[in-house]
């Protein structure tokens, strides 16, 4: 049984196919979706004239669905990093002349929250602008993924002084007559005394599936927010043009390349970390060697085997005489068997 769009059953099926995709808007990085699933959104940036300051502009912001269907029943999706200024220590905030809610550099001007605060006043209404009603059912604080993020900071940037709260809340609604569970992840970044005031959110993300389907749904959450491959190249070109807007570029390309590779390697231990902390109930991983790159990937240990096949598309199924290459609904003569990686001494 192949997953088509919108199809939900009451256990996964027996076979599941991933397609890998690339961000759309400029193939920032790639990603595997179940096939049948549908994308929204992706990579934009914001026009400094139109905001009255050009601190939003300067890096490029990301908002990014994948859903089972036009309705999104079953959804998973990347909310984007903004910057605010709190003007609480600032002479010109103390003197009334930026109040909460004003604009100052093309920021909003409001105090620092913490991420359990931010996600139900900013994030909620982002994600949710018509919902009316919620119930928390479940919020936690995660201070291994606010340690790690503050580690990596200090390993890219020495000189700030950044810190960090992560939280990830558990809500539970209803839309469109279905009763949803949902889990909301946030980062709140402070830019300490070099910032003077800045701050905004970082590795803001949220899934959601009907509520008696939420726990079942967990594997495959797992495998796409594992499987993000980022463009070294649109990395390299986005932190040259972040320092350029920033006025701060020096032309250093052996700089920007290791910045380019601290960044891909960050995301990669952070997309593990966020997960093992989001899901109340953990999902299984396991170590697959790729037939084509003899690279070792993570993947989910949910069903028996694995295929993979040139384009980077995956398949789990735990039908043992199922062979993709004879699939039908597939097309596809290219798919081998992805093997765990072999254990103990070589």
């Amino acid at each position: 049984m192949l997953m088509t769009a919108g199809s939900v059953a009451e256990t996964l099926p027996e076979t599941m196919v991933f397609t890998r995709v690339e961000e759309p808007k400029e193939k920032a990085f790639s990603i595997l979706i179940p096939k049948g699933w549908q994308t929204e959104g992706g990579i934009f940036r914001i026009d400094p004239t139109q905001q009255g300051g050009a601190a939003q502009s300067i890096a490029a912001k990301l908002d990014f669905i994948i859903k089972s269907d036009a309705g999104g029943k079953v959804m998973i999706r990347a909310l984007p990093d903004v910057l605010f200024f709190d003007m609480s220590n600032a002479p010109a905030g103390q003197m009334g002349l930026f109040p909460p809610g004003s604009n100052y550099q093309g920021m909003t001007v409001m105090p620092k929250l913490p991420a359990s605060h931010f996600i139900p006043q900013i994030v909620i209404p982002y994600a949710h602008p018509r919902l009316s009603d919620y119930t928390v059912t479940d919020q936690r604080q995660l201070p291994d993924v606010a340690s790690y993020m503050q580690q990596q900071s200090r390993k890219i940037a020495p000189q700030m002084t950044m810190s960090y709260d992560a939280a990830v809340t558990t809500i539970s609604y209803t839309e469109g007559g279905v009763e949803y569970t949902e889990k909301i992840i946030a980062v709140v970044e402070d830019w300490g005394q070099l910032g003077a005031g800045l701050w905004g959110n970082k590795e803001t993300a949220l899934v959601r599936a009907p509520k008696d389907q939420f726990s079942q749904w967990e594997p495959v959450f797992d495998i796409i927010r594992k499987s993000i491959v980022l463009n070294q190249t649109w990395v390299i070109g986005e932190i040259r043009g972040q320092m350029e807007r920033a006025n701060t570029y020096r032309n250093v390309q052996q700089d920007i390349q290791r910045i380019g590779r601290e960044i891909a390697e960050h995301q990669r231990i952070t997309n593990s970390e966020i997960n093992n902390d989001m899901f109340l109930t953990l999902t299984g991983q396991e170590e697959y060697v790729n037939p084509y790159t003899n690279e070792v990937e993570i993947g989910n240990d949910h069903w028996k085997n694995r295929w993979v096949n040139e384009s980077g598309d995956v398949i789990y199924s735990d039908n043992d005489s199922y062979d993709p290459n004879t699939d039908i609904n597939l097309n596809r003569s290219d798919y081998k068997r992805s093997p765990v990686r072999p254990r103990g001494p070589q």
